[in-house]
C-alpha cells in the first residue's frame, strides 16, 4: 500500500535512542490501523461474495439439485413412450393365425424440431412421401401432444434406412424405429373371424392417448375388435441421448411395454381350410359347431377379402370394389347375413305345436298340394300332395301343407317362444362385432310397430318364409340344441392368457320324447327312403346324421305359373333363385357336431347345400381325435374324396 507524502512537513529524518523508537512505532501503528480496516472491508466483502454463491451453490446441489438435474438430463436426452406388441391369436392347435412382424419406420419428434415443415420438406427429398402420408402428417400435427413422436413414413427399405442414416444431420428431430405390424398367416381363410387392424382416427385418440403412439393400431372388425382391451397391452418408455441440434445420437434406455393377452379360440383350422376348399366358388357360408359345448370348430363366409390391406390404410381404389360387389366380400355372412330359414324352421314349429299340446306326433293332416285359406291358395312344394301324413313323415318330406295347419292350429306366439329358446331369435353372444339377430315376430310385435298381422303371415311362418329371419350361426346354434336338448351357447373365444373359458349348458324346455320325435324326422330326412335329403347319407361305418333341408325364396312366384307345372327356379336369374339351406348334426346317437349351411341363391337345399354339408361334417368327424383311431385309412381316404 503507498501513502502520499505531506509536502508541508518536514522531510523526515532519522532518528536515534530510545525517542526515536517510540516515535517510529506510533507512526507505523497508525499506518496499520488504516490498513486493517481497509482489509477487513475488502475480506467482508470477499466472504460475502463467497456466502452468496455458497448459498446458491447449496440451492443448486442440494435444495434444487435432484430438479437441476433432471433438466439437465432432459436437455441431453429424449423420453417418450413406445407402443407394446399386440397379442397374439392362436387356434385350438396352437397355430398362430394373427401375429407381428416388425416394421421400420420414421419418426420426428417435433419438440426437437424448430421448423417442422421444413424438415418434412428434407425427408421427402430422400424418401418419398405420397399425398395420403402428407395428409396424414398433417392432421397428426393438429391432434397430437408435441412430446408425442410423429410418424412420417412405414414400411421403410434397408435402402431408405441407409439413405435417411446418411442425411442425419440434416434432420433434426427425426429418428428410425422400429416396431410392429399385423400378419394374418391365413388372409381370406379368416378374415371375417380374426377381422384386421387399423389407424387410429381422431375419436380413438381423443378417448385414449396412448392411441397417439407411433405403432400404434385399433381392432376394426373380427376378434380384434371385440377382444380389444385383451390385445391391446400397456406401452413402454425409450429413452435416447440428442444433442443441442436435436439429433438423435443414441438410445441410452428402453423399457419393453406389457405385451397383449395371448387368446387361443375355438377353431380348427385346418377345417376352417378344407370347409373352404368344399364351397369353392360359391357365394355361402357355413357353421361348424360341437354340439356339447358350443364352441365353433369352422366358420365360413365367402367371398372373402385380404385383412392386410387395412393394416396401414386401403386406398379408395380397393374399397371402392370391396363395397360395389355384389357378392358382398366385406359382410361375414355367417353371423350378419340374415335369410329366411324356409323348411330349415320346421322341426322348430312341430316343437312349438308339441309344447302347445296342439298336435300329437301320431296325428295326421292331409295334404292334396296345396292349403286354401281366406280365398288365397298356398302351395305345397309337391303339386301332387303328400295325403294324410303324421309328424313323422311331415319332416321326411318336408310337406309345406302339413306345417302350415300346424302353424295355424298352434299360434304365432307359441312358435316364437320356441324358435327363440332355439336360438332363431334375437342376437347369440359369440364374440364377433357387427352380428345380426334373428327374427321370429308375433302379432302384438309387428302390431307395435304400426304394421298389419293377418292369418297369411302365421301360414307362411310355418314353413320358415314370410317374416322369419334368421342367420347361417343361429341355424347351427339351433341344430345343436336339437341334437342335445341343452341351451348350447356358440362361442370362439377359448382361453385368455391360458385361462380356460368353461361352459355347461343348461337343458332346453322340452319333454324328452318331443325332442325324441322332432330328432326322428330329421333322421327320416337323410336314412330313410324318399326322405329329401339321400344325398347327404355319410360314407363313414357307423356313423349316421340328421338334417334338414330349406330352400328360402326371395321373391313371390305367381300362381298361375306355380300351377303350370312348367316353372322352374334355376332358369332364373342367379340373383332371383332361392337360398339353398341345410342343416344337421352327426354321429345321430351321440351328436358331436352340428352344421349349418347356406348357399345363397343355390336353388334347392337338398341338391346344393346338402351334399355340402355331408362333405363339411365328414371333414369334422375324421379330424376328432376321438375318431381318428377308429376310422381306418381307407375310410379316411374315402371322406377325403367325397366330392370326386
Amino acid at each position: 500500500m503507498f501513502f502520499r507524502r505531506d509536502e508541508t512537513r518536514p522531510p523526515f529524518r532519522k532518528r536515534s535512542g530510545p525517542a526515536a523508537d517510540l516515535s517510529f512505532t506510533e507512526e507505523q501503528a497508525a499506518g496499520g490501523g488504516m490498513f486493517t480496516r481497509r482489509a477487513l472491508l475488502i475480506l467482508a466483502a470477499q466472504a460475502g461474495v463467497m456466502g452468496t454463491l455458497a448459498h446458491h451453490l447449496y440451492e443448486m446441489q442440494v435444495v434444487h439439485g435432484d430438479e437441476l438435474k433432471e433438466q439437465a438430463r432432459r436437455n441431453r436426452t429424449s423420453r417418450r413412450q413406445i407402443a407394446p406388441a399386440r397379442g397374439e391369436i392362436y387356434d385350438r392347435c396352437g397355430v398362430l393365425l394373427a401375429g407381428n412382424r416388425p416394421n421400420w419406420r420414421a419418426l420426428v419428434m417435433v419438440e426437437e424440431t424448430t421448423d417442422l415443415q421444413a424438415v418434412v420438406d428434407r425427408f421427402a427429398t430422400i424418401v418419398p412421401l405420397d399425398e395420403r402420408d402428407r395428409l396424414r402428417i398433417e392432421r397428426d400435427r393438429k391432434h397430437v401432444r408435441r412430446y408425442v413422436p410423429l410418424t412420417l413414413k412405414e414400411f421403410l427399405t434397408w435402402d431408405d434406412v441407409a439413405r435417411l442414416g446418411l442425411n442425419a444431420p440434416t434432420l433434426p428431430g427425426v429418428l428410425i424405429d422400429v416396431g410392429t405390424t399385423r400378419e394374418y398367416p391365413f388372409k381370406e381363410l379368416l378374415a371375417h373371424i380374426i377381422g384386421y387392424v387399423a389407424p387410429p382416427n381422431e375419436k380413438d385418440v381423443q378417448r385414449d392417448g396412448i392411441m397417439a403412439l407411433p405403432g400404434m393400431k385399433v381392432g376394426r372388425a373380427g376378434i380384434e375388435q371385440t377382444q380389444e382391451i385383451h390385445l391391446r397391452g400397456q406401452p413402454g418408455t425409450v429413452e435416447m441421448e440428442v444433442n443441442a441440434y436435436g439429433r438423435v445420437m443414441g438410445e441410452l434406455e428402453r423399457v419393453e411395454g406389457q405385451p397383449g393377452a395371448r387368446l387361443e379360440l375355438t377353431l380348427d383350422t385346418t377345417l376352417q381350410s378344407r370347409i373352404r376348399d368344399r364351397i369353392g366358388e360359391r357365394v355361402a357360408s357355413a357353421v361348424v359347431m360341437d354340439c356339447r359345448n358350443g364352441e365353433v370348430m369352422g366358420l365360413v363366409s365367402t367371398p372373402s377379402f385380404d385383412p392386410t390391406l387395412f393394416d396401414g390404410g386401403i386406398s379408395r381404389t380397393q374399397w371402392n370394389s370391396l363395397i360395389t360387389d355384389q357378392r358382398t366380400p366385406l359382410v361375414d355372412k355367417a353371423v350378419s347375413g340374415l335369410y329366411p330359414p324356409g323348411s330349415t324352421f320346421k322341426p322348430a314349429v312341430a316343437l312349438a305345436a308339441l309344447r302347445a299340446h296342439a298336435i300329437t306326433p301320431s296325428e295326421r293332416f292331409s295334404c292334396p298340394g296345396y292349403y286354401d285359406m281366406g280365398g288365397v291358395r298356398f302351395h305345397c312344394w309337391s303339386r301332387y300332395g303328400h295325403g294324410a301324413i303324421n309328424l313323422h313323415q311331415a319332416l321326411k318330406y318336408s310337406c309345406d301343407v302339413y306345417f302350415y295347419q300346424v302353424a295355424r292350429r298352434c299360434g304365432m306366439e307359441a312358435i316364437h317362444d320356441a324358435a327363440a329358446t332355439l336360438g332363431l331369435d334375437g342376437p347369440l353372444p359369440i364374440e364377433l362385432p357387427h352380428r345380426r339377430a334373428g327374427s321370429v315376430p308375433t302379432p302384438e310385435m309387428r302390431r307395435k310397430h304400426g304394421h298389419h298381422w293377418n292369418g297369411g303371415d302365421t301360414v307362411n311362418a310355418g314353413i320358415g318364409q314370410g317374416l322369419v329371419q334368421t342367420t347361417p350361426l343361429a341355424l347351427a346354434t339351433y341344430a345343436s340344441r336339437l341334437a342335445t336338448g341343452r341351451l348350447v351357447q356358440p362361442h370362439l373365444l377359448r382361453s385368455v392368457s391360458d385361462q380356460a373359458i368353461m361352459t355347461d349348458p343348461e337343458p332346453l324346455p322340452f319333454a324328452k320324447e318331443f325332442l325324441a320325435a322332432a330328432r326322428s324326422g330329421m333322421f327320416a330326412v337323410v336314412n330313410e327312403p324318399q326322405g329329401t335329403a339321400p344325398a347327404a347319407r355319410l360314407n363313414l361305418p357307423g356313423v349316421q346324421m340328421a338334417g334338414k333341408t330349406g330352400s328360402a325364396q326371395v321373391r313371390n312366384v305367381p300362381r298361375a305359373l306355380r300351377e303350370s307345372g312348367h316353372f322352374n327356379s334355376m332358369n332364373l336369374p342367379w340373383q332371383y333363385r332361392p337360398h339353398a339351406l341345410f342343416i344337421c348334426f352327426a354321429p345321430y346317437d351321440n351328436p358331436r357336431y352340428a352344421v349349418s349351411v347356406v348357399v345363397e341363391h343355390g336353388n334347392a337345399g337338398a341338391t346344393e347345400a346338402a351334399p355340402l354339408a355331408a362333405q363339411i361334417m365328414t371333414d369334422a368327424l375324421v379330424r376328432d381325435p376321438a375318431n381318428r383311431t377308429s376310422l381306418s385309412r381307407g375310410v379316411v381316404a374315402r371322406a377325403d374324396g367325397l366330392d370326386d
